[in-house]
């Protein structure tokens, strides 16, 4: 790694924005974490920064060189709002972003597939981060996680469709590595776990993990949709619903070599992420 200015950290106390703040600090690396409340995380600046609230992108942008960008959660039009702010990011000076996009989605494609699109346009440098479903789905605070906690199932329409799920830690050293490394990586990389899993698989080595029984229940497509659009809007519902339909069918089955590659070290396995997150929320439980 070559030595670095000051790397902006959107989503900076999410699932992966926290362990890449963390994972530069530990490199000796500066960092703002950047939070709509402007959270404190060890070693870090923090800072307020809203996708909603364009008064906040300066304060944030001021002595930064680099950013790892974390879309608005749950927005099926993310480009409304993130391209105006990468536009005065490129002015005040920025010179390397990294996106958060999603193995699903392509560049061109729905929701962050536009942004994906434009950033090479934008910056001489940059990185676009497409990680496969995230481990911690099934350990943090997801609504699977959730559901096997408070149920002890896991509800999909993804039928017996394999995943290369990947573990958000790995995600985070790839992306410390997009942001510091000398020269960029310049393009995009399909992150993934070292095994391609089924969801009866994940319930399989959650009830091992636990002890405590988890099943798959295999929802319909519409089934899924409806449960989703009770709680969202339906744009994004349904778009979810699609991609667990892809599953089903076969497009997230796979593997790559880009965490080895990017960090010389092999991704982690669900099982050992299983066993180190599981048993880690037990010992706070006591």
């Amino acid at each position: 790694m070559t030595a670095t200015g000051t790397t902006l950290v959107i989503g900076a106390t999410g699932t992966t924005g926290s362990r890449t703040t963390a994972q530069l600090i530990a490199a000796g690396h500066r960092a703002k974490a950047a939070s709509r409340r402007a959270t404190p995380l060890p070693g870090a600046e923090p800072v307020r920064f809203d996708w909603y609230n364009p008064a906040t992108f300066g304060d944030a942008l001021t002595g930064t060189d680099r950013v790892y960008l974390v879309p608005p959660v749950g927005d099926p039009d993310p480009a409304a709002v993130m391209l105006p702010f990468l536009q005065q990011a490129r002015t005040a000076g920025v010179r390397r972003a990294v996106l958060l996009s999603s193995s699903a989605i392509p560049e061109g494609g729905p929701a962050v597939g536009a942004v994906h699109q434009a950033l090479p346009g934008l910056f001489d440098e940059w990185a676009v981060l497409r990680p496969s479903w995230f481990m911690q789905n099934f350990t943090g605070t997801h609504a699977h996680a959730d559901s096997i906690r408070e149920h002890g199932v896991i509800l999909t329409a993804a039928g017996t469709g394999r995943v290369g799920f990947v573990d958000a830690d790995d995600i985070a050293a790839v992306a410390v590595r997009a942001l510091t490394d000398d020269p960029s990586p310049d393009t995009d990389l399909v992150l993934t776990g070292p095994e391609a899993l089924s969801h009866d698989d994940i319930a399989a080595i959650v009830t091992q993990t636990t002890g405590r029984p988890v099943a798959h229940r295999h929802l319909t497509y519409d089934d899924l949709r409806d449960r989703l659009a009770a709680v969202m809007p339906l744009e994004f519902a349904t778009m979810l619903a699609d991609m667990d339909r892809a599953i089903a069918g076969g497009a997230e089955d796979r593997i790559t070599d880009s965490v080895q590659r990017v960090t010389g070290r092999p991704p982690h396995d669900f099982r050992a992420v299983a066993e180190r997150e599981l048993a880690h929320q037990r010992a706070r439980a006591r």
